[in-house]
């Protein structure tokens, strides 16, 4: 007999399936109507300009990703240089954003940070800290657009005007309660997979939501410019918050074709369809695929200064 928990393990997995089938019909309609030479068009004319900070930003929002784990060297306790925990953030988010975020976020962060010396307990503390502090803006963020109707849901959805609204009541109440938890048990530690993951400190939680929040903020900026700032900036910033967490259920790598297909329900009746698949495009080559290059360059050299440093500790005992 199964138990309830292997039976929503089940559920689970027939529901992404589902959710994947109706992103791929989805796209696959879209696409058959797509002028392809429009696409290429609309990419061409972005102007030099357009393209230089939409690059800027792209690598100021990594920087800003990696930053948490900058809070989460002093939240851990660390002693690892913050350049090089900087750097070790940046490749780590790079592979996270293109493979997922169990090789990026997971694999490579418990490599590198390893390499260096730090023990599994630590990295374990980093990596749940990077997780929530993620998140903690990007609640906060999305109640904050939700309740006061700043971006509307599509009809297709389902879900009302003032169901809509609750949801982003509660997103926000959620983001009060973690951080009342946070003054009211400061340093209490709780067990995750076998680690104990201490909450951190009022002013800690505080830096997470501002961190955090700019960052998912650099991140809808780069969507207005690409869409020439035809859309308002709170619709931009709510469907790139919808299209974040459509990705995450659905585990897909990269979000590939569910940020697509909520950009698409979202903004096609303000935007040339065209016009939106460029912006999404051109994105991508600026968030996931100079990061990712950039990131190639430097694991190797992230590796080979941690075999320097092993040498040098080898040599000195």
């Amino acid at each position: 007999m199964r138990t309830p928990r292997r039976w929503w393990r089940v559920l689970r997995r027939i529901l992404v399936g589902a959710f994947f089938v109706a992103v791929a019909v989805l796209l696959f309609r879209y696409a058959r109507g797509v002028q392809w030479d429009q696409v290429a068009d609309a990419m061409l004319a972005y102007q030099a300009v357009t393209i230089a900070c939409v690059v800027a930003l792209a690598l100021i929002s990594h920087l800003s990703y990696a930053g948490f784990d900058l809070l989460a060297r002093a939240y851990a306790g660390h002693k690892l240089g913050p350049l090089r925990t900087l750097a070790i953030a940046a490749v780590c988010y790079a592979f996270n954003v293109n493979l997922g975020a169990l090789v990026g976020g997971v694999a490579f962060r418990y490599r590198l940070y390893s390499r260096f010396g730090l023990r599994a307990g630590t990295v374990a503390q980093v990596y749940v800290f990077a997780v929530v502090t993620n998140w903690s803006g990007y609640v906060l963020l999305l109640g904050a657009v939700l309740t006061p109707r700043l971006v509307a849901v599509p009809a297709q959805w389902e879900i009302g005007v003032t169901a809509s609204q609750a949801l982003g009541a509660l997103l926000l109440l959620a983001a009060g309660a973690y951080l009342a938890v946070c003054v009211f048990l400061p340093g209490r530690r709780w067990t995750v997979r076998g680690y104990r993951v201490p909450l951190p400190r009022p002013r800690t939680a505080l830096l997470q939501f501002a961190v955090s929040s700019a960052n998912w903020m650099l991140m809808a900026l780069i969507f207005y410019l690409l869409l020439h700032r035809e859309v308002d900036y709170p619709t931009v910033l709510g469907t790139l918050l919808l299209a974040a967490v459509a990705g995450a259920m659905a585990h897909i790598p990269a979000g590939l074709g569910v940020l697509e297909a909520v950009f698409l329900l979202m903004l096609s009746d303000r935007v040339p369809e065209h016009r939106i698949i460029a912006a999404l495009l051109a994105y991508r080559a600026a968030y996931y695929l100079l990061p990712l290059l950039l990131a190639l360059v430097m694991y190797p050299l992230l590796e080979a200064g941690a075999t320097r440093r092993a040498q040098r500790a080898s040599d000195a005992a």
